[in-house]
C-alpha cells in the first residue's frame, strides 16, 4: 500500500519542480495551503495516497501588495489576516465579507480565499465575490506564469483549469478608484457556518451624479460553477441603481441560474433567493460607492 508523502517547498520553482516530477511519473499531488478542505476530504471521501505540497512557506503565495493600480493577494494568506486589514476592507468590503463567512474564527486562521477558489465548490463563498471584483488568477507551472480571469478558472464541481504541474500563486485585482465598491451576500439555512443555498456578489462604479458606469454581478450555489451574469450588469449600467434596476438585475440572475433541488432548497427556491440576494448586495454596493 502506498503512503502519503509531504513536501514543503520554499520557492515557486521548487514547488513547480515537485509537481512536474510527480505529474511526469503519473503520481498524484495535491496542494496544501490552509488544509481546511484537504484534511476534511482525506478523512472522509478521498483517502487515496498522494504527495501533499505545502505552499504556505513560499514568499509569493504569502505576498500581499496594495498598489495604486493593482492589489495582489497571495493564495496562502489566511482569511483572518485579510479580515483584519483595514485598507483591504475599505477597498473591497464585499470580498472581505465573503472571506469572513468561511467557517469559524479558528478556521479563518488557516483557510485562504485562494484555497476556497481551488476547492472549486459551486457554493464557495469567495468565488462570486472574487469574480465581481474582477479577480485574475496568477498561475505558475513548468511552462511559466499565466493569468486566467476568475470567472474562467472553475470548470465544474470540484474541477478547475490548474494542470498537474501548476499552482495558484495568488489573485490580482484592479485597485478600485473613485466611487467603486462591492457587496456580497449569501443565504444559509442556519445562522452561521453553513453552506450557501445561494450567493451574489456585485461591484459597481458610479459617476459624480450617482449613475452607474460599470458593473459586475456574479452568483454562486445556483449552477455547477459560480457565474458572471453580464445581463444583470447591463440592467444596472446607466441607472442610479434604483429599485427598478435592481429588480431587473435580480431577474437576470434568476434567468442565468440552473440550480438543483437538494435538502437545502428546491430549484424554484434558489432561483427566487438569488434574485433577492442580487438586489440587496447591489444596494449595499451602491450605498458604499455613494459614500466614497
Amino acid at each position: 500500500m502506498e503512503a502519503y508523502a509531504y513536501a514543503r517547498p520554499t520557492t515557486l520553482d521548487e514547488a513547480v519542480s515537485v509537481l512536474a516530477a510527480h505529474a511526469k511519473e503519473g503520481r498524484r499531488t495535491q496542494i496544501l495551503a490552509g488544509g481546511t478542505d484537504v484534511l476534511v476530504q482525506m478523512r472522509s471521501v478521498d483517502r487515496e495516497p498522494r504527495m501533499l505540497v505545502d505552499v504556505k512557506h513560499i514568499a509569493d503565495t504569502n505576498r500581499l501588495e496594495i498598489g495604486s493600480e493593482t492589489v495582489f493577494i497571495g493564495s496562502a494568506i489566511p482569511s483572518a489576516i485579510l479580515n483584519e486589514n483595514q485598507e483591504l476592507k475599505a477597498l473591497f468590503p464585499g470580498l472581505i465579507e465573503a472571506a469572513d463567512l468561511i467557517g469559524s474564527t479558528q478556521i479563518q486562521g488557516r483557510a485562504s480565499i485562494g484555497g476556497n477558489l481551488c476547492n472549486s465548490s459551486p457554493a464557495g463563498d469567495t468565488i462570486p465575490a472574487i469574480i465581481a471584483a474582477s479577480g485574475v488568477c496568477v498561475i505558475a507551472g513548468s511552462g511559466g506564469t499565466r493569468r486566467v480571469a476568475c470567472e474562467d478558472f472553475v470548470t465544474g464541481v470540484g474541477t478547475n483549469v490548474l494542470g498537474a504541474d501548476e499552482l495558484l500563486v495568488g489573485l490580482e485585482f484592479p485597485t478600485p478608484k473613485g466611487r467603486t465598491a462591492d457587496g456580497y451576500l449569501r443565504f444559509i439555512p442556519r445562522t452561521e457556518m453553513d453552506i450557501a443555498v445561494a450567493g451574489a456578489g456585485v461591484a459597481l462604479t458610479l459617476d459624480d451624479g450617482g449613475t452607474c458606469t460599470a458593473a459586475r454581478v456574479a452568483i454562486g450555489a445556483v449552477a455547477p460553477t459560480a457565474l458572471l451574469v453580464p445581463a444583470a450588469a447591463e440592467a444596472l449600467i446607466g441607472t442610479t441603481v434604483d429599485d427598478e434596476a435592481l429588480a431587473a438585475a435580480g431577474a437576470a440572475c434568476t434567468a442565468a441560474s440552473s440550480p438543483i433541488t437538494d435538502k437545502r432548497g428546491t430549484i424554484e427556491y434558489r432561483q427566487k433567493v438569488v434574485a433577492v440576494l442580487c438586489r440587496r448586495a447591489g444596494a449595499n454596493a451602491r450605498d458604499r460607492a455613494l459614500a466614497r
